[in-house]
């Protein structure tokens, strides 16, 4: 009655949960155009994209995802060779023994006519997938704890994960251990299918051929026994038990224990060990079934989805309703194996500036809380901006993710919402604004003129050239002509080549000579190379810096992308220039 109360009330709660997660993917505002998509829209939209991807040649690239991506988990071969079979030994056998052993009465059952838990293959493969996953265990435990791998933190939900799995599979060995060497448990099944009393001598028989070859533990009866003894019990157990019963030693890992506590075993036995053994094993198995919607075990649905989903969704085709729910759903399918945070390029910094969201495996509960909608406040929202703030748009994390996550484009949202939201930006000319510009199509246009009037008010409080009234020049869109005037001349043009490693800011001896350069200057050497890529062009004639600067070529001579950046600054001084004079004229 127990296992059958605890077996419902844990679907109960799998269900619940799995149809809450459900509901958010098709509810939760994870872009900006989605916010005016209904969660009907998205679902219908979502049902045509399945069907039309069933019923095309995309059928074959999901076949070909499915066995390299999902079953093979070629991403992570790639990255890692011990990550790799860290995570076959846990997700291939563990779902193998799911299949095969805790669903052997709708599976293995149905698939083999003679089907015993307590023959071979079947009592062997159990073991041998139960072994293969402690083993992952163990060397998950190796990679987090003793090989501590670079930037790779464990919350507790990683801990919870380890912990419940091992208690599966440590109690599940013990209690076959038990169960081998439980003289109960043979009584009752030799009273159940052999019909035979214990004053028979039949009965003396089989239990010494059982205590012998099978690793039963009889009170008063202890070996060597009689050859004839046992081969009268050899035939009886050939006539009632050999049909549903292997020898115990091909479920090595169980006889193994069982032989180690052999001296106990009818102590055990008393003591019913093999049932309170069983109790903690199905009870332990039915609160993994329940938490998983609600822990990291949820990828093991999630993660394959992402993989199929990224595999035939094309960002320039997919419509917004469809996009909007795969980044929900990506959302539940980091496994945080920490793979994208060890190659993350700016990873470094969480050193010396302790903010998680730098590190993207962490990042994603943050932009969970955003994109759900709950209020942050403005200490909390500056934690997550500014750990957002910080990313490159590298793309290494979204390359290397196993579970074939778009981080990027989920990172690019977030802060797309942040804007939205009206938050107090702490904004300027960054990686952030340059990749907004390599984006802009895909923001409204109210919405991308926001943090740049915000960046220009910020950096025109502190910038004389700025705060006069008769401004250098408005602010306006991408100036296609602004651009084009600095690539008439070679060395100005590299100014294209920038990726914001920042060189030249450290080295300028303009930017050191104050302690907080930024208010003084307005815009930064690198910031400048932004607002010209972004063809900005009233940040990049209003900064103090471009003023400033004392053309000592150390930030031209130390770029690593050999970006001409004194000459970029004084060609942007010669069309500020050249700006005024016709200002003049007019």
């Amino acid at each position: 009655m127990a296992f059958y109360i605890s077996l419902y009330t844990s679907l109960a709660i799998f269900l619940i949960g799995f149809i809450y997660k459900l509901s958010t993917w098709f509810s939760l505002k994870s872009t900006v155009a989605s916010h005016n998509i209904s969660t009907s829209n998205r679902v219908s939209s979502a049902f045509r994209g399945i069907v039309t991807t069933i019923f095309s040649v995309r059928i074959l690239t999901l076949v070909k995802v499915f066995f390299l991506d999902v079953v093979f988990q070629r991403k992570v071969l790639r990255e890692d060779s011990f990550r790799w079979l860290t995570h076959i030994l846990l997700y291939g056998a563990f779902m193998l023994l799911l299949l095969m052993h805790a669903l052997d009465k709708l599976i293995t059952s149905a698939i083999f006519d003679n089907y015993y838990a307590t023959i071979n293959p079947f009592m062997f493969l159990r073991d041998l997938f139960g072994a293969l996953v402690i083993i992952g265990i163990c060397m998950a435990l190796y990679r987090r704890f003793i090989l501590r791998a670079p930037r790779l933190s464990t919350n507790p939900m990683d801990s919870y994960a380890i912990i419940l799995l091992a208690i599966i599979m440590i109690s599940g060995i013990f209690l076959e251990a038990a169960k081998i060497g439980s003289y109960s448990l043979y009584n009752q099944m030799v009273e159940e299918y052999a019909g035979i009393e214990k004053e028979e001598q039949e009965y003396k028989a089989l239990t010494a051929l059982w205590v012998k070859e099978f690793g039963t533990v009889a009170p008063n009866l202890k070996a060597p026994f009689d050859t004839e003894l046992l081969e009268a019990g050899r035939e009886v157990h050939e006539m009632s038990c050999a049909g549903c019963h292997s020898r115990p030693q091909w479920a090595f890992t169980g006889y193994a224990v069982a032989k180690t506590v052999q001296g106990a075993a009818l102590s055990m036995d008393r003591a019913g060990v093999h049932t309170f053994l069983w109790y903690i094993h199905f009870l332990a198995c039915f609160i993994g079934l329940a938490y998983l919607p609600f822990s990291k075990f949820f990828h093991i649905i999630t993660s394959p989805l992402s993989l199929l989903a990224n595999s035939v969704m094309d960002k320039g085709k997919s419509g917004p309703a469809n996009i909007a729910t795969r980044q929900a759903l990506e959302m539940d399918a980091c496994m945080h194996c920490g793979q994208c945070t060890s190659r993350c390029s700016v990873g470094v910094m969480f050193e010396e500036i302790h903010n998680v969201n730098i590190l993207p495996s962490e990042k994603l509960a943050s932009l969970r809380r955003v994109a759900s909608g709950k209020e942050i406040g403005e200490k909390e929202f500056k934690f997550i901006f500014d750990g957002a703030y910080v990313c490159t748009n590298c793309h290494r994390c979204t390359d290397v993710c196993p579970a074939g996550i778009n981080l990027e484009d989920l990172w690019f949202n977030m802060k797309e919402h942040m804007f939205e939201k009206d938050y107090p930006l702490f904004f300027t000319l960054s990686p952030l604004s340059f990749y907004r510009g390599l984006m802009r199509e895909s923001v409204p246009q109210s919405d991308y003129q926001k943090p740049l009037n915000q960046a220009r008010e910020a950096i025109a409080a502190g910038c004389e050239l700025m705060k006069s009234t008769d401004k250098v020049l408005t602010l306006t869109p991408t100036d296609r002509e602004f651009q084009s005037g600095l690539l008439l001349s070679d060395q100005a043009s590299t100014f294209s080549a920038c990726f914001g490693c920042q060189t030249c800011t450290n080295v300028c001896p303009v930017v050191a000579n104050y302690e907080n350069a930024q208010d003084v200057l307005g815009l930064l050497p690198h910031q400048i190379m932004y607002a010209t890529g972004l063809g900005i062009k009233d940040l990049a004639f209003g900064s103090n810096m471009l003023w400033d600067c004392v053309t000592c070529y150390q930030c031209q001579e130390n770029c690593p992308q050999g970006v001409k950046v004194t000459e970029v600054l004084y060609e942007l001084k010669n069309l500020a220039v050249q700006n005024v004079i016709q200002k003049g004229k007019h």
